[in-house]
C-alpha cells in the first residue's frame, strides 16, 4: 500500500498525462508544445524541487540544459542526467524534483539537458541532441573520473547509446552509469509486456507501442541506437540498473543487464517487488523511492572513490 501522499501524487501522475493521451489518440488538437508544457508544470507541482538546490539553464552543444546545483557541493563532482518521457512528453521542469533529490545527495552539479522530441523531430535527433550536450559537458574540461552519467525510462535506455557513442568517438566514458527503469526494448517482445501490462498504473504497453512508433517514424525498433539490448556494448562503464517488479518493461531491462553482464561490462540489477515505473520520482513521500535513489548515489559515489584511488596508485 501506498502512502496518502504518495497515493495523491500517483493519481496526479495519471491525471496530468492526460493532454498527451488525447494528443495521442486524435481526441485532441491542442500542439504537441502545449501538451507537453501541460504535463510538465503538472509534475513540476506534483513533485518540487527540494530546498537546498538552485537552478539556472545553460547551454551544451547548443542543447538548452538544466543545471542543478546544491547549496552542499563537492568541487567536480558532475551528473550528467537524461529525463524520460518516451521520447516525446518529457521536459526538464518536470524533472527538478528528482534531480534536486539526486543533487543533494551526491552532492553533485546535475546537467539535464533539454533535447529535442517527436513527433516534430524523431528518432535519431533525440539521442543527437544528448550526446552533443554530453560532448559539450567534457570540452568544458571536468575530470570523468567524478562525471556519472544516470536517466530514467527512454533516459535509461538513452545513457547506454550515449556511453556507446563515446567509446566509438574515443571521448571519455563516465565513471559510471545508473539506468533507471530503462525503455530498453521497443519491440516489446518480453513475457513482462504481456503478463503486467495493466499492472503498472503509469505505462501499458499499447501506450508504449504509440510512443515507439511516434519517435521511430518508420525505422526499425531493433536498432540498437533506439533498443540497447541488440548494441554492441562492449568496454561501458559500470552500470547500475533499477526496475519495478510491476513494469511492462521489466524483460527489456533484465535483458539489459544480462546483456552488459555477457560483454563483460560490470553489471548491478535492482527489481524493486511492487514497484511501477520511474518511482524515483516520488523521493519524500515514498519510502522506496527514497532507498532506490540512495542506492544509486551510493553506486555513484563508490565510482568516484575507486577510480580516483586507482588513479593515485598508478
Amino acid at each position: 500500500m501506498l502512502p496518502e501522499n504518495a497515493k495523491n501524487a500517483l493519481n496526479g501522475w495519471i491525471k496530468a498525462a492526460t493532454p498527451i493521451i488525447e494528443k495521442m489518440t486524435g481526441q485532441s488538437d491542442i500542439s504537441w508544445p502545449d501538451a507537453r508544457a501541460s504535463y510538465v508544470d503538472d509534475l513540476d507541482k506534483l513533485f518540487p524541487a527540494p530546498e537546498g538546490v538552485s537552478f539556472r539553464h545553460v547551454d551544451l552543444g547548443g542543447v538548452s540544459t538544466m543545471l542543478v546545483t546544491p547549496d552542499n557541493v563537492i568541487e567536480g563532482r558532475v551528473l550528467f542526467y537524461v529525463h524520460g518521457g518516451g521520447y516525446v512528453h518529457g521536459g526538464v521542469k518536470a524533472y527538478r524534483g528528482l534531480a534536486g533529490h539526486y543533487a543533494k545527495q551526491l552532492r553533485a552539479q546535475v546537467y539535464v539537458p533539454d533535447y529535442r522530441q517527436a513527433p516534430e523531430y524523431p528518432f535519431p535527433l533525440p539521442i543527437d541532441d544528448t550526446f552533443n550536450a554530453y560532448r559539450a559537458l567534457l570540452e568544458q574540461g571536468g575530470d570523468p573520473r567524478t562525471l556519472a552519467i544516470s536517466g530514467d525510462s527512454a533516459g535509461g535506455a538513452m545513457i547506454v547509446t550515449i556511453m556507446r557513442k563515446a567509446r566509438d568517438a574515443k571521448l571519455p566514458l563516465p565513471a559510471a552509469a545508473v539506468a533507471i527503469s530503462p525503455w530498453a526494448d521497443l519491440t516489446h517482445c518480453g513475457v513482462s509486456a504481456r503478463i503486467r501490462n495493466g499492472i503498472d498504473p503509469i505505462c501499458t504497453t499499447d501506450f508504449l507501442d504509440q510512443l515507439a512508433a511516434l519517435f521511430l517514424a518508420g525505422e526499425l525498433p531493433t536498432n540498437p541506437d533506439a533498443s540497447p539490448i541488440f548494441a554492441d556494448v562492449r568496454g561501458l562503464s559500470p552500470t547500475l540498473i533499477q526496475i519495478g517488479e510491476n513494469e511492462v518493461m521489466l524483460h527489456g531491462a533484465t535483458r539489459l543487464a544480462s546483456h552488459l553482464g555477457e560483454n563483460r561490462v560490470r553489471t548491478t540489477l535492482e527489481v524493486w517487488p511492487g514497484m511501477f515505473h520511474v518511482w524515483h520520482i516520488f523521493s519524500g513521500l515514498l519510502p522506496e523511492a527514497d532507498h532506490a535513489l540512495r542506492n544509486a548515489v551510493r553506486f555513484i559515489d563508490d565510482a568516484f572513490t575507486s577510480e580516483l584511488d586507482t588513479n593515485e596508485q598508478a
